[in-house]
């Protein structure tokens, strides 16, 4: 048997994707334990939905001490080593590092690791340089990388991992073993994605030459997602207050409602609202309602952000634990059908934190600051030489991570826009005169659409 030791703090967002890479191998004889470095997220939460032998705490984390800790709860003649953002490529991932232990004189194997298509730069090149696509024998060489790596129990209990170092206590181990006479294997069919990379430092604009080269040589690694967006808990969320309005004798929620079930991404669709009223109308349009919020949250001068803050509450009250949320509000009934979808794909593509929906604004632009006038804008230059400036539609659509509305917000710092070019989504109907002129306008746009 194989006993994988995965490491995690705060992997919320790669949990799934890595444990699904785990548990689909065609080598089924393992054993899985996690070594949680008090992870604050929902890593545990979402790791606990497959088939996990034990959960183990290191408070007091360095790397050595916690996988030792976790290998001295495991069974298995084989260790593996895993860091919890890494996701193995394809099924032969364990048994393309098991095959190597046919020769006794191996004591360690590592795989290969390669980057994602919106991996940072700098650890592009790192990758890409490091992990190569030939087999190789070290015998000298003390490279190992525990983020990937295969090794015997029986040497590992000679030689337990160095538990009081901060780091590099793979390469040290390594050292100990080669020393003992035997032999470290490197194995590129074992090969795993990592956002993260090895190393954080370097000369940018260097670093982004030498990605665009290794690219161009090998282009099939522009794109490397690997995440299954099927796969994922998407879950929409519309907060509601107030009265249940009409437009053009159908419940303005109802559209909301009727264009997020037209995703196919989005598993369940949640309205967060304390009016029971919409409560019952919104479970009849077909979306949930497993909760009604207090009513100091309908005031006015509370945003969004702590509305959906406390939506996140309730609902990992109930066990519910989403990859996504998709923010909608119900006054923007303008959606083109391909837009929430459009956008669940660019968040997950290219590893924004979050994406929001956007108008471009070629116009001048002024905002007011300590009671003065400033232009925000690039002045009066022809508009195609103006750097485009964006006008934020996060009611139209907001797709985002959940960890940022944990902690009351809605975008984290990496922020894709999603640019809408037709005139009527970004109709917001609130007033009378707004509805009146929806009136004269959904008809024609359903039947555009």
């Amino acid at each position: 048997m194989i006993s994988i030791i995965i490491r995690t703090k705060n992997e919320e967002r790669w949990i799934t994707p890595c444990l699904m890479g785990v548990f689909k191998q065609d080598y089924k004889d393992f054993e899985v334990i996690l070594v949680d470095n008090v992870s604050t997220d929902k890593t545990i939460e979402k790791a606990l939905h497959f088939d996990i032998k034990k959960v183990v705490t290191c408070e007091d984390f360095r790397p050595g001490l916690a996988l030792n800790m976790g290998i001295r709860e495991s069974k298995g003649e084989y260790i593996v080593c895993l860091s919890g953002h890494c996701i193995p490529v394809n099924d032969k991932w364990l048994s393309s590092l098991l095959k190597n232990f046919d020769d006794d004189e191996v004591a360690g194997v590592y795989g290969r690791q390669e980057p994602l298509a919106f991996t940072p730069d700098s650890d592009k090149r790192d990758l890409s340089i490091i992990f190569g696509l030939d087999r190789r024998t070290q015998y000298k060489d003390s490279f190992f990388h525990n983020a990937n790596s295969m090794l015997h129990r029986k040497l590992w209990e000679e030689n337990p991992f160095d538990e009081t170092l901060a780091n590099i206590e793979d390469r040290v181990w390594a050292e100990k073993v080669l020393h003992g006479g035997y032999k470290i294997v490197y194995e590129p069919r074992a090969s795993v994605y990592n956002y993260h990379g090895i190393y954080h430092h370097g000369n940018e604009e260097r670093c982004a030459n030498i990605v665009r080269i290794l690219e161009a040589l090998k282009p099939e690694t522009k794109n490397n997602i690997h995440i299954d967006i099927d796969k994922l808990n998407i879950i929409a969320v519309i907060p509601v207050k107030g009265e249940n309005d009409l437009l053009r004798d159908k419940p303005l929620i109802g559209y909301t409602i009727e264009q997020a079930l037209q995703s196919k991404y989005i598993n369940k669709i949640l309205v967060s609202t304390d009016n029971p009223e919409l409560a019952k109308l919104s479970e009849k349009l077909g979306a949930s309602a497993p909760f009604l919020r207090d009513e100091s949250l309908s005031e006015d001068f509370v945003d969004v952000e702590k509305v959906l803050q406390y939506s996140m509450e309730r609902m990992e009250d109930l066990k519910i634990f989403p990859d996504i949320i998709v923010y909608l509000e119900i006054t923007f009934p303008f959606r083109p059908k391909q837009l929430i979808d459009d956008m669940i794909i660019q968040l997950v593509e290219n590893g924004f934190d979050s994406v929001l929906a956007v108008r471009r604004e070629s116009m001048s632009i002024w905002s007011e600051k300590d009671g003065r006038i400033e232009r925000v804008d690039k002045g009066d230059i022809p508009r195609k030489y103006k750097e485009p400036c964006f006008i934020g539609l996060k009611g139209l659509c907001c797709v985002t991570h959940p960890e940022f509305v944990r902690e009351g917000s809605l975008l984290g710092s990496r922020v894709g826009v999603y640019e809408v070019n037709n005139p009527y989504s970004p109709i917001e109907v609130r007033g009378d005169e707004e509805f009146k002129m929806a009136e004269k306008l959904i008809g024609f746009w359903r039947n555009s659409e």
